[in-house]
């Protein structure tokens, strides 16, 4: 796991308010995916700092379950709701194991699926906790933009890459796994789920104003990918 989400994880949490990346371009993408919350009984699927959370609670949904893998932002996030959602540490490359059998309304899962090499497994398991008409969104990077770490110049292997992030004002290195948008729908069908909207994004005009050079790359070039897939009532 990347010092960003341990190590870092007061500064990240407070980083992504309102940044751009994650504020004005993934959470307005991945929200647009999402149906009315509103008594709804909702995963968090790698809360992070409980940003989703505290909206979900905002909405009105039913129950927020929030797991992480990093300890630290699941503590950031009981620090910030309390008793208003469930939290605790789960591997999410393991799935939803203490989660129930179609239990779940709606699933979210931001920007956090491009940490686990095998998404075979972590599908299937939504796809159990889900209820018949339940659904999954989520948001990860998107595959054009990761093929440029590729070191094989294969687009079509899985591979462990790295980076480098200012998210938090000073560079800290990252890790995770590119794949092909094929794999990557693969692994969401074979589980039983059905992609039912896929898009690419949308930044917010405001960030224009916040810095042009980034409006005008995020604007005409992709750098997110959005997916909602549903768990079929029959």
């Amino acid at each position: 796991m990347s010092d960003m989400y341990t190590k870092h994880a007061v500064k990240y949490g407070e980083a992504v308010k309102d940044n751009i990346y994650n504020a004005h371009l993934e959470r307005p993408s991945t929200m647009a995916l999402l149906d009315d919350v509103k008594g709804k009984n909702v995963i968090d699927m790698g809360c992070g700092s409980g940003i989703y959370a505290s909206w979900l609670l905002e909405q009105s949904a039913n129950k927020v379950t929030c797991l992480d893998l990093s300890a630290n932002m699941v503590a950031l996030t009981k620090e910030s709701l309390g008793n208003n959602v469930e939290a605790y540490v789960q591997d999410i490359s393991e799935g939803l194991p203490k989660e129930s059998d179609s239990s779940a309304d709606v699933v979210i899962c931001p920007l956090v699926l491009h940490y686990i090499k095998e998404l075979k497994p972590v599908f299937e398991d939504v796809f159990r906790v889900l209820k018949p008409g339940g659904y999954m969104v989520f948001s990860t990077h998107h595959p054009f933009v990761d093929f440029e770490y590729s070191t094989s110049g294969n687009y079509f292997e899985c591979e462990h890459v790295n980076d480098e992030w200012n998210t938090i004002g000073t560079p800290v290195k990252v890790s995770f796994y590119r794949r092909s948008l094929t794999e990557l729908c693969e692994a969401i069908t074979s589980s039983g789920l059905v992609i039912s909207r896929l898009n690419e994004g949308k930044v917010n005009e405001q960030v224009k104003k916040m810095c042009e050079s980034t409006y005008q790359r995020l604007k005409n070039n992709p750098n997110f990918l959005f997916v909602r897939c549903e768990k079929p009532v029959q």
